[in-house]
C-alpha cells in the first residue's frame, strides 16, 4: 500500500470519531429485510458491520424478516397460501412453517454468521423472556363495487401488544448482540407472525433506540423525480403521502417509521441493504446512506 492510500484511509477512520461518539453507548435497532438477506457475500458484510458497531460502543439490536424464505419453504411444503385483500392468510400450518423459518434456520444463520466475525450474538424471539405479546392483526377492506367495508380474517398475523424490553438489556450488558425474529405468542396461547418493520419500531420504542433503520431493497424515500430524499420531518412525510410522491409499499413503511419516532426513537432511516456496509455508511459518515425521517 503506497503513502497517500495510508494516508487516506487513515483520513476516513479519523472522519467517522465524532459519529462513533455520537453513539457510544446508544442502542441502535437495525430492521434486516428478507430481501437484503439474499447475498452471502453482503450477509457477511452486514455481519461484520454489526460486530464492529458493537466493537465501537455502539448497542446494536437485529430484527430480521424472511418473507420470501417462507414462502420458498412453503412451496417445498406444497402448502398452498390463500391471499385476502393482497395479504397471505396465515392458518395453523402456515405459522408452524414461519416460526421454523423465522425462529430457527434464519435467526440461526444471522447469529452465526455475526459469531463467525467475532461478535457473540443470540437469536430470540417474542416468546423469549416474556419479550413481546401479540393481539391479532385486524384488517378491513372496502368493496369497490358496494362501497361495504368488511373485517379480513387473516388467521395467525399479529402485531406487537406489549414488549418487555428486560431480556434484550440483559443481553446488551453482556456486550452480546440480540437477533430477534418477529414471533410471538397471544394471549390466547396462539403463535402469531408480526410484520418484522412494525416488530422492530415496537423494539426500538421499548428501548429508546437513537436510531433504527430499515434495509431494504430501495435507496430511501424518492421525490417525483425519482431523487433520494435525504431527510423528512414527520409533517413534510405526510405530506408526501398525500399527494403520491410516497406511495405503493412505501407508504406503510413509512407509517411505521412514524409510529416508532412516536414511540420515543429519535431518528429512524430507510436504507439500500444491498449496498455493501450500509450501516456504517449512514452511522458513521457525513453522506449518510438514505432517508433519515425525524420527528
Amino acid at each position: 500500500m503506497t503513502a497517500p492510500e495510508t494516508s487516506s484511509r487513515a483520513h476516513i477512520i479519523s472522519q467517522a470519531l465524532p459519529y462513533m461518539q455520537r453513539y457510544d453507548d446508544k442502542t441502535v435497532v437495525v430492521k434486516y429485510g428478507g430481501h437484503a438477506m439474499g447475498d452471502t457475500d453482503l450477509g457477511q458484510a452486514f455481519a461484520r458491520d454489526i460486530t464492529l458497531l458493537r466493537q465501537s460502543g455502539v448497542n446494536p439490536v437485529v430484527v430480521h424478516g424472511g418473507g420470501p424464505q417462507i414462502g420458498k419453504m412453503l412451496e417445498r411444503l406444497n402448502i398452498v397460501s390463500e391471499f385476502k385483500g393482497g395479504l397471505r392468510v396465515t392458518d395453523k400450518a402456515t405459522v408452524e412453517v414461519v416460526e421454523m423459518v423465522l425462529a430457527g434456520a434464519i435467526n440461526k444463520e444471522i447469529v452465526q454468521l455475526i459469531n463467525a466475525e467475532g461478535g457473540r450474538a443470540v437469536g430470540l424471539c417474542g416468546k423469549d423472556g416474556n419479550l413481546i405479546k401479540a393481539r391479532k392483526l385486524k384488517r378491513t377492506v372496502v368493496d369497490p363495487n358496494s362501497n361495504i367495508e368488511s373485517v379480513l380474517d387473516l388467521g395467525f398475523v399479529g402485531e406487537p401488544a406489549e414488549v418487555d424490553p428486560t431480556v434484550l438489556k440483559l443481553v446488551l450488558k453482556e456486550d452480546i448482540i440480540p437477533v430477534v425474529a418477529p414471533v410471538a405468542p397471544g394471549d390466547d396461547g396462539e403463535t402469531y407472525n408480526i410484520n418484522a418493520d412494525t416488530c422492530a419500531g415496537a423494539i426500538a420504542g421499548s428501548l429508546n433506540a437513537k436510531r433504527l433503520l430499515f434495509l431494504t431493497d430501495v435507496p430511501g424515500v424518492l421525490d417525483k423525480d425519482g431523487q433520494l430524499i435525504k431527510q423528512l420531518t414527520v409533517a413534510k412525510a405526510r405530506e408526501l403521502m398525500a399527494d403520491g410522491t410516497i406511495s405503493g409499499g412505501m407508504i406503510p413503511k413509512v407509517e411505521t417509521c412514524i409510529d416508532a419516532l412516536e414511540r420515543g426513537v429519535e431518528g429512524v432511516v430507510i436504507l439500500n441493504g444491498k449496498v455493501p456496509h450500509a450501516v456504517l455508511l449512514e452511522l458513521f459518515t457525513d453522506g449518510g446512506a438514505g432517508t433519515l425521517i425525524r420527528p
